[in-house]
């Protein structure tokens, strides 16, 4: 029939750490679920963030995972997706680098913050608590981020989905410290 879709959805949606591979959006959850139940009195962050890498004939994206337990350690993890041709608009690849995070974070948002909350409830006012985020790599000083002309608009996006607050560089560590350090390898296009 012609071309694969250029973007991978849910039906291809699979994980990777550097300890596992091809986990589903349930084994996801199953691993978050578990890394929250060994200390159901602390504070969590659950945080999503896209980075993006050009390359010559297509545009790498890897979305992470991240739940941590301030200052307690971290789980995390990455799915790749790519676009087969080179993005070279900055809103285009700022805007795609959000749906995807947003992507990511509906399939977590029911049935994961549901689980979570229920496990960390009796624990409230021991300090329990669970905060969301959904990273957008991009910043909001216009001479250090060119992608701060942007920022407003995914800002609006995230806030719509209702259960993510959104951050922005220097704060947003899911897309720029954790996703990017995975964009740089380069991937085998199957056609």
């Amino acid at each position: 029939m012609g071309k694969k879709s250029a973007v991978a959805y849910h039906g291809d949606m699979l994980f990777q750490n550097v300890s596992e591979s091809r986990m589903t959006v349930e084994d996801v959850s199953a691993r978050i679920v578990h890394f929250v139940s060994q200390d159901v009195r602390a504070p969590y962050q659950f945080v999503i963030g896209t980075d993006s890498q050009v390359f010559r004939d297509y545009t790498k994206f890897v979305t992470g995972v991240i739940i941590r337990r301030l200052g307690k350690g971290v789980w995390a993890c990455y799915r790749q997706s790519v676009v087969t041709r080179p993005l070279t608009s900055l809103r285009e690849k700022l805007s795609l680098e959000t749906a995807l995070s947003q992507e990511t974070g509906y399939f977590f948002m029911e049935p994961l913050f549901a689980r979570i909350e229920e496990m960390l409830m009796p624990y409230v006012y021991q300090g329990a608590s669970l905060e969301t985020f959904i990273d957008i790599d991009a910043g909001t000083e216009p001479l250090r981020n060119p992608t701060s002309l942007y920022v407003d608009e995914m800002i609006g996006r995230v806030k719509a989905m209702g259960m993510y607050t959104p951050r922005t560089k220097p704060e947003s560590y899911g897309a720029s410290a954790y996703a990017n350090r995975f964009t740089k390898r380069p991937v085998r296009l199957v056609m």
